[in-house]
């Protein structure tokens, strides 16, 4: 699997963007789905993630009811919606795929991930 991400970009606080992941080599409906990121200096931290069948959605408590997690079987492509923006959103976005496979469910650990895309940047000014 290969990501092309994009979307990224600068936006003041309240700000939204929409961040894509499209997919190659693979088909993002045979993994559960994830998102993490990584602000300067600090290690990459987990986002959000969606289970193999889309039945389930997880948020970081940093961004629950602001972001959204969604896929497109149709393109193979995953989506991250970002609303209200703050700058303590600023960081590089990574889209990724688990090899844990847990019907109903999706890990917030980025050990079991793999494949990741080339990262996107979000910068959120005050």
């Amino acid at each position: 699997l290969t990501f092309v991400e994009s979307g990224g970009g600068s936006v003041q606080s309240g700000g939204s963007l929409r961040l894509s992941c499209a997919a190659s080599g693979g088909n993002l409906k045979d993994y559960p789905i994830g998102w993490f990121r990584q602000a300067p200096g600090k290690e990459r931290e987990w986002v959000s993630c969606m289970s193999v069948h889309g039945d389930y959605t997880s948020y970081a408590d940093s961004v629950k009811g602001r972001f959204t997690i969604s896929r497109d079987t149709n393109t193979n492509t995953m989506y991250l919606q970002l609303n209200n923006l703050s700058p303590e959103d600023t960081g590089v976005y990574y889209c990724t795929v688990d090899r844990l496979i847990q019907p109903g469910k999706c890990s917030p650990l980025k050990l079991t991930y793999d494949y990741w895309g080339q990262g996107t940047q979000v910068t959120v000014s005050s």
